[in-house]
């Protein structure tokens, strides 16, 4: 079982990969992010599936991102010679203007000096590993067809001796090679010219998307590389943005929180793509506005809690009883229940994107659609009707529903929000009922969500439960920085729910037990909090912590053990790396989140910056 530590993700928006330091993708699926896995040996090392390729006689390995792209250089050192490993997903512009996306993975190879040798390991197990599949092997090709579970095929592209790559027999490198795994079968010969394009285009394309970002300047690189991360994890066909690219990947290893993340949360993507819009990339977001609109198309339609990449609303969760699980952490999981569940707090979280949208639009001069308004109005309604009743919260807690205070603190950021985008656009009546309503809002929520014996809001009406989402009134501007109730709620969280400098959702026993590993997102919410409340210091000892306990590609999970530092939970986890740039520009820029003019006097402010350091040719190569 491998540490998360040995992996990084390549990907084009389509699909993505996790490749391990030892040059082994071991966590595929094609041609979509919910496709059945062609390669699994994450979720079992035995029968999973990977495909790998080393080096005979190696000395040492290292490997890194090419400088700002999603492009991945492993580098081996033998006996006999060195070369290096180029892998990524193409993705660039066509002569045409389109984006090209192919389902497929190119595995540049290039002589550095002498005559290496490699042995490839190519075990394809289609369909979630039900089975070996079978080869059809050709002079450049090699065709491979499930034979168990529902019919598909791939097919694998070299100019290296095909059966020898099959075969796993050691092959001397006397020039530049390519392995193209694609799921279509391309209709032109691929030859080392071609493969050579393509490589630049794919890094052009993600060089000039990193110089088109707006960035502070402290903690450049890993904001860079997690906003590359953020931008591989959405679905580029219909704007979906997921919350990770793997599936039951367990929150405690050997135990059975393990879940597929492989969806679109509306709570999560609404919130990446808030910080898209503030750091300048209005097309993305125009892509996830597009994507809420077909899910709301009429009055009546209320927005559910996830869906899958091409808005499907049903996603039955099954457990793959033939697969073991990464470190034995039993069930595997696909699909996932949570579709079934009521989560309040997801309106809100929408409304504050579309609020900031609003404003970018009306800033660069771009229509405002009646569409969008239709949006805010409908769910305005719906959170009338439904604000007062309990729900499932933001952790997805699958016992009883309760009344969660930060559901309805979110009910209030949409209230808040809708208001202020009325008056935006004019509604200035509607504005002013929107108001009451927020202030009728925080007035129960003052009222019920605080507990007077525990000098803090609890996770629930009636509660003597703590729960870090109360740290988020700060981040939306529920209260002043300055109450006393939110500060003695920040000491009281952080005496009862930090350990090691990490942070636990909350501690107390849940339907699966008690939690054992800390979320990372909530970590980053009590640096924020901490920075807020006037302890800086702390705030930025507990940052540092932090930075330390990101992969060696830059790369957070989900959760993370409080005593080994070991990365837990799906990987990469968009919410981590969300909150890690949120924590960069409150902590670097003294970014006011709840204020969308923020985001206006952010781009000000960036207009004369100076530009990104000049490339290298060593760093680009």
């Amino acid at each position: 079982m491998k540490n998360y530590d040995c992996y990084a993700i390549i990907g084009n928006c389509t699909t993505a990969a996790l490749v391990s330091s030892d040059c082994s993708i071991e966590w595929l699926c094609l041609p979509f992010f919910d496709s059945p896995s062609l390669f699994a040996r994450i979720l079992d090392e035995e029968k999973g599936g990977y495909f790998k390729i080393s080096g005979v006689d190696t000395l040492k390995t290292y490997q890194s991102y090419i400088y700002r792209t999603t492009i991945l250089k492993t580098v081996f050192e033998t006996k006999h010679g060195t070369f290096e490993i180029r892998d990524y997903m193409p993705r660039f512009h066509t002569s045409q203007g389109q984006v090209y996306y192919p389902p497929e993975i190119h595995r540049n190879i290039r002589v550095i000096d002498g005559n290496p040798r490699i042995i490839v390991e190519f075990k394809p197990m289609p369909n979630y590993a039900l089975g070996e599949p079978r080869y059809v092997v050709g002079q450049s090709c090699v065709e491979i067809i499930a034979q168990k579970g529902d019919y598909d095929n791939f097919f694998l592209y070299t100019n290296l001796d095909t059966r020898r790559v099959i075969a796993g027999e050691a092959i001397e490198l006397k020039e530049s090679s390519f392995f193209l795994l694609s799921y279509h079968d391309k209709l032109q010969d691929f030859n080392l010219h071609k493969i050579y394009v393509e490589y630049e285009k794919t890094k052009s394309y993600w060089l000039d998307w990193v110089l088109r970002t707006e960035f502070p300047e402290k903690h450049l690189e890993m904001v860079i590389r997690s906003m590359l991360t953020l931008k591989l994890l959405t679905y580029e066909r219909t704007g979906a943005v997921i919350a990770a690219p793997t599936t039951s990947l367990p929150e405690i290893i050997g135990k059975d929180r393990n879940w597929d993340y492989r969806f679109c949360w509306i709570r999560d993507a609404s919130m990446i793509i808030d910080l898209y819009v503030r750091m300048g990339h209005l097309n993305l977001a125009t892509r996830y506005i597009n994507f809420i609109l077909n899910r709301m198309l009429l009055k009546c339609d209320n927005i559910a809690v996830l869906y899958g990449i091409n808005g499907e609303k049903e996603l039955m969760e099954k457990e793959l009883d033939h697969l073991s699980g990464y470190g034995s952490s039993r069930p595997v999981r696909i699909g996932n229940d949570a579709w079934r569940q009521k989560q309040n707090d997801v309106y809100g979280e929408l409304m504050e994107t579309i609020y900031a949208y609003f404003f970018i639009n009306h800033r660069t001069q771009l229509y405002l659609e009646e569409e969008m308004w239709t949006v805010v109005s409908s769910l305005v309604k719906y959170i009338e009707d439904v604000w007062k009743e309990p729900d499932c919260g933001i952790w997805e807690r699958r016992g009883e529903p309760k009344h969660y205070v930060h559901s309805k603190m979110m009910s209030w950021v949409a209230l808040d929000r809708a208001a202020k985008i009325a008056q935006f656009v004019g509604k200035k009546e509607y504005s002013q009922r929107c108001q009451k309503f927020a202030a009728q809002i925080k007035e129960d929520i003052l009222s019920n969500g605080w507990s007077q014996d525990m000098q803090s809001f609890v996770m629930y009406y009636g509660a003597k439960e703590l729960d870090a989402s109360a740290l988020l009134m700060l981040h939306y501007g529920f209260l002043d920085r300055k109450d006393p109730r939110m500060i003695s709620t920040v000491k009281q969280i952080y005496k009862h729910l930090v350990k090691n400098d990490f942070v636990f959702r909350y501690v107390e026993a849940d339907d699966f037990g008690i939690p054992e590993n800390a979320f990372i997102v909530c970590t980053f919410w009590m640096i924020n909090a901490l920075y807020l409340t006037g302890e800086e210091q702390k705030a930025r000892q507990m940052f540092e912590n932090m930075l330390t306990c990101a992969n060696p590609s830059g790369l957070f999970s989900e959760h993370i053990e409080v005593t080994t530092h070991r990365l837990t939970g799906n990987f990469p986890q968009g919410y981590s790396h969300l909150a890690f740039i949120q924590t960069v520009l409150l902590l670097e820029t003294d970014y006011n989140w709840s204020d969308v003019s923020g985001v206006k006097n952010w781009l000000a402010d960036h207009e004369h910056r100076q530009p990104l350091t000049p490339l290298k040719q060593d760093n680009i190569a």
